[in-house]
């Protein structure tokens, strides 16, 4: 059977001596494999739109649902701005390989893939990465069923002036309910809005924000707490993300 689909490569991988599988996440289909054949050749007419971050339309034979084998492609916005710097290469790495590893095959929904291409674009056009990476983990979260509880307290439901945030249970706990986890971590004013905000925030409506260094450490460090405890992933990425953090200028 011939698809038709809008997908972003999210990884390109070599298979054999001159052919590339690529996994496409789709707005409704999923995520899908690609094989494409002479990829990797010189001349082929295919060897751009193998290229991760690569927005595209791409034409498949699919038998059942297995591995798909390109008929065409056409790109849409390749992205090469963020293929060539390597901390935005870095950041955008981490955003398809979390989305990867998240993401089940088959599982169909236009919100993975719509905070996916907002988060390349958004650092596609130089907003702070940081904090669109933030925001994009927030969203991650969310989709996969742990989005943190923000704006009341995870464990009684009120309202309250203060919160310690607790990636363990979830979500912030007011000042009554603070002994139900003693590691619960007090955090800035400044990074709870942010949190506060992010938790409705659509990647599509980041504007240019401008955060404290401190404040984006903390949020960096609240955030990577949720997503160690909430999903546990160990990522290539990632570690390479933070080997680049300590030697930027």
């Amino acid at each position: 059977m011939l698809y038709r689909v809008e997908g972003i490569v999210i990884r390109s991988m070599d298979y054999g001596e001159g052919n590339k599988i690529i996994t496409l996440c789709t707005e409704g289909n999923g995520k899908i494999g690609v094989l494409v054949r002479g990829a990797k050749k010189v001349k082929s007419r295919h060897a751009a739109i193998t290229q991760p971050f690569t927005l595209g339309e791409f034409a498949f034979y699919r038998p059942n649902h297995g591995l798909g084998t390109l008929n065409s492609g056409e790109i849409i916005e390749s992205h090469f701005s963020l293929r060539e710097d390597l901390f935005l290469a870095a950041y955008a790495s981490y955003a398809c390989e979390l989305l990867d590893r998240t993401l089940q095959d088959e599982e169909v929904g236009s919100f993975w893939y719509t905070q996916l291409k907002a988060c390349l674009e958004s650092l596609a056009s130089k907003k702070d990465p940081e904090v669109v990476i933030a925001l994009y983990e927030m969203k991650i979260l969310q989709a996969a069923g742990y989005g943190p509880v923000i704006s009341n307290c995870v464990s009684c439901g009120r309202t309250a002036d203060t919160y310690k945030i607790s990636p363990r249970l979830g979500g912030s706990l007011c000042p009554s309910c603070g002994h139900h986890d003693p590691a619960a971590q007090k955090v800035s004013a400044g990074t709870y809005k942010l949190l506060h905000y992010f938790e409705r925030m659509d990647m599509r409506r980041l504007g240019n924000v401008e955060v404290k260094d401190e404040t984006k450490a903390e949020l960096k460090r609240i955030m990577r707490d949720f997503m160690d405890i909430q999903l546990g992933l160990k990522l290539k990425s990632r570690s390479f993300l933070d080997q680049l953090d300590k030697y930027e200028i």
